[in-house]
């Protein structure tokens, strides 16, 4: 469960997200029918514990098989290598998760562009403590629903600014949250469809893109070509030598539709990793705009 719900969590202090010592996930999240608290426990190989506060708590429940992957079909998954074949075998309950909430994924990704990691989840923890609503229920620290498109259109400029998000990147998070009702439909839609769909708004390209469909839509096959890391992480991990996205693309297209679900096991497995040398992505100081 943990392995299968991680890339939900935006940096530590993540105030929609926390795992307790215990190992639960506590996870808040906003339903057509209103905000919700889950608490998840995993009790066995296949069985999770679930509870959930709010008025969208109900809603949260029904969603839940398919936020755990229960959807995920890896009937014709062919892991081809040993590396990925092994990975698949000691990983059997990692799968590909559906939130079917496009905002709640979009939006981080629109603060994560081209900016180091830990700057964007500075950016998204400020935004989320002032304009996300308190979670509900007997949460272990006070936690925050993320925000609807119309709070995140209303964010201030000079908040974007105090939040460290350079003007172009909060263009994008006011667009996209203009445009929640139209997004939110890419979640029915198929994966080539909810692609186009996205990357039609200005400033989301096929990074961002993929960065929701990995989370959101449920998609196996999204990689995130753009990626500061994963080119090279991949390159290293299965030719021992680092590569570019087009070579990446190359590399990875055997295993498609399943691409996106060969990052995952190799993630989880601990093995996909570049050598600990070269350059650090640079972290930009805003504070000039």
């Amino acid at each position: 469960m943990r392995r299968t719900l991680r890339t939900l969590r935006r940096g530590p202090g993540d105030p929609a997200f926390r795992v307790e010592p215990d190992r639960s996930i506590w996870r808040a999240t906003r339903m057509p029918t209103g905000v919700a608290t889950v608490r998840l426990a995993q009790r066995g190989p296949q069985e999770v514990e679930a509870r959930a506060w709010g008025p969208g708590a109900d809603e949260a429940l029904v969603q839940l098989p398919e936020l755990l992957g229960a959807g995920d079909d890896v009937s014709t998954f062919d892991p081809r290598l040993t590396l990925v074949s092994r990975a698949h075998q000691r990983h059997p309950g990692v799968r590909v998760m559906r939130t079917g909430r496009v905002m709640e994924s979009l939006i981080p990704a629109v603060l994560e562009q081209k900016v180091v990691g830990a700057d964007a989840f500075a950016s998204w923890r400020r935004l989320l403590r002032l304009y996300g609503d308190d979670a509900p229920g007997p949460t272990p620290v006070p936690m925050k629903v993320p925000p609807t498109g119309e709070t995140w259109r209303l964010v201030p400029s000079w908040e974007w600014h105090r939040a460290g998000v350079d003007p172009q990147r909060a263009r994008t998070a006011v667009t996209c949250a203009s445009l929640e009702r139209q997004l939110q439909g890419a979640a029915d839609l198929d994966p080539a469809a909810a692609e186009a769909r996205l990357r039609a708004v200005p400033g989301v390209g096929v990074w961002t893109a993929a960065e929701v469909r990995q989370r959101a839509l449920g998609d196996a096959d999204a990689i995130s070509i753009g990626d500061y890391h994963l080119a090279a992480a991949i390159g290293w991990t299965l030719l021992g030598r680092k590569i570019d996205d087009a070579e990446m693309v190359e590399v990875m297209e055997p295993w498609r539709p399943h691409r996106g679900r060969v990052v995952l096991l190799l993630s989880a497995d601990g093995v996909l990793a570049k050598p600990r040398r070269g350059p650090k992505m640079a972290r930009d100081n805003h504070s000039w705009h």
